[in-house]
């Protein structure tokens, strides 16, 4: 048997803005369609190949998927991440046989269950029990195997009160949780799961979230679309970066998704930032910038920050005026513009700033302790200070990181706690006698 889950050749999807996708009305019209498929196809990869031979296309024409090639194995986690309108969804339709690729091969050894849209695979007139039950006949089960999973999908679903209404009459949580515990108890050798996660609430996120690492350890394939990406790097080993209906990166998951955060960031919202010119870089007659950046102490800039990690921000600046006490002052924004904390060298100052400083090239360095930040996007605005009393030069959020909640925290959940800070601090607790009779 082959341990390839799913394989994907040079898939292509077109869309025409505007238009839809013609239907034959008649058996006549129907059979004419069959017989024009392969001219209509072989029209299709011609248009294919011009677009790849000079990126140009007809206005009404879109490719929401374009030459996408991969192999999955059997057992694997994959995540497929990427902004809105990459494509993400369109290559779980088309896995999922719910949409026709326009040109290229899907491949898929086992079978598939796919939880893809508020309502994907109920039919809304049938109640919940029926449902699962069609769901499962869809799959290939006898009813036997259904009956020994119903009251378990009951349970995860939590709609037992409901199992008999019909599915229309559900609001879109309760549908949601329906079609997962369906989805994923069904025994599916390949699992496809879109963003559909995010209707649900935070403790529901977490218990589906729980349950498709239970599938992976089972050795099932898991593929996973999300824009939550501690849930991708908790739960995948890989990664498929989609931009524009291609690949633009793919591996290792923590690599991958590095380099997806870092994408389309402005030039300050990255994590360091060099200026090799001295006569061209911020500053004025007093101090020039060199180099300003924010790494894992035992890591560089650009690699992944969980709330765990250990931080040094590296300030590296010309000091034009000789015998001048400068030092450094950080103000930490959160993504809401809060500032979480300020620090300087100037509170506890280093030595050096005592003596008679020559001019020259000096690096000041930040050390933040690791379970200090919470978890979303920071800026840091700089500050040097001369002489303890006034800014000889300040740049406003010069530059930025990205602290991940890799819920490596004991008793964590899979939501964002409130607050600017999520410091970990030391608590006891002991028994001090009886309180109730």
């Amino acid at each position: 048997m082959s341990d390839i889950a799913i394989q994907v050749e040079n898939l292509s999807k077109r869309y025409r803005i505007g238009r839809q996708e013609e239907r034959p009305e008649t058996l006549v019209g129907a059979a004419l369609g069959w017989l024009k498929a392969p001219v209509d196809n072989f029209r299709q990869l011609r248009q294919l190949s011009r677009f790849q031979e000079n990126g140009q296309e007809s206005d009404d024409i879109i490719w929401a998927l374009k030459d996408v090639s991969f192999q999955v194995k059997r057992g694997e986690v994959v995540g497929i991440i990427g902004r809105n309108g990459a494509g993400k969804s369109t290559l779980l339709k088309i896995l999922s046989r719910i949409t026709e690729p326009t040109s290229g091969r899907v491949v898929l050894n086992g079978r598939v269950s796919s939880l893809l849209e508020v309502g994907t695979g109920f039919h809304p007139d049938l109640t919940g029990r029926e449902n699962v039950y069609l769901n499962g006949a869809i799959l290939g089960m006898t009813k036997r195997e259904i009956d020994r999973k119903f009251d378990e999908i009951v349970d995860f679903s939590g709609v037992e009160r409901f199992i008999d209404t019909p599915v229309k009459r559900y609001s879109s949580g309760m549908q949601v949780r329906l079609a997962f515990a369906v989805a994923a108890h069904l025994e599916p050798e390949i699992l496809l799961v879109d963003e559909v996660l995010a209707v649900g609430d935070a403790a529901f996120q977490k218990k589906c979230l729980g349950k498709m690492g239970e599938v992976a350890r089972e050795g099932r394939t898991v593929l996973f679309v999300s824009h939550n990406m501690v849930a991708v790097q908790t739960l995948c080993q890989r990664a498929f970066w989609l931009e524009s209906g291609q690949i633009k990166a793919e591996g290792a998951v923590s690599s991958t998704v590095t380099s997806y955060m870092r994408s389309g960031l402005a030039e300050n919202e990255t994590p360091e930032r060099i200026w090799s010119d001295m006569s061209t870089a911020p500053g004025n007659h007093t101090v020039r910038l060199r180099r300003i950046a924010v790494r894992p102490e035992d890591g560089n800039p650009g690699d992944v920050i969980t709330m765990q990690t250990p931080l040094c921000v590296e300030v590296e600046y010309w000091n034009l005026l000789p015998g001048e006490h400068l030092h450094t002052t950080l103000h930490v924004y959160n993504d809401q513009g809060i500032i979480a904390f300020t620090t300087g060298a100037g509170i506890k100052p280093d030595p050096l700033l005592h003596t008679q400083p020559p001019a020259g090239l000096f690096r000041s360095v930040c050390h933040i302790p690791g379970n200090l930040l919470n978890s979303g996007f920071h800026r840091i605005t700089l500050l040097l200070i001369r002489g303890n009393k006034a800014a000889s030069y300040r740049l406003d959020e010069a530059i930025g990181f990205e602290v991940i909640d890799n819920n490596e925290r004991k008793f964590a959940w899979y939501g964002r706690e409130p607050g600017v800070l999520q410091p970990v601090l030391n608590w006891t607790t002991e028994y001090i006698g009886k309180g109730v009779e």
